[in-house]
């Protein structure tokens, strides 16, 4: 009979090792960002949100009310630097508000 080989590895370095096998470590990040955006922008603004999603590195962002658009226009820069902060990670360079 052959012997058993034992392969010591913790959790977290199978799972790391898995996340860089399969290249997903972006999408993560991204799926990460994505949930993050209700904290970091609040439960007012959260509300007007329709729809997120990340394409090359921009983050886009459909709201429901122009107003609200045009004053997140101006926290652009401040939004990026809070949301990839939050995220642990430079994840998004851009935003676009739709």
């Amino acid at each position: 009979m052959a012997k058993r080989l034992t392969n010591n590895q913790s959790l977290k370095d199978v799972i790391e090792e898995l996340i860089n096998t399969y290249r997903i470590g972006d999408k993560l990040n991204q799926t990460n960002v994505i949930s993050l955006w209700d904290s970091v922008v609040g439960k007012m603004i959260a509300r007007d949100t329709t729809h997120l999603y990340i394409k090359h590195r921009i983050l886009y962002v459909k709201l429901n009310s122009p107003a609200l658009r045009e004053e997140l226009g101006y926290a652009r820069t401040k939004l990026i630097k809070s949301l990839n902060k939050a995220a642990g990670d430079d994840v998004i360079d851009d935003i676009a508000f739709v």
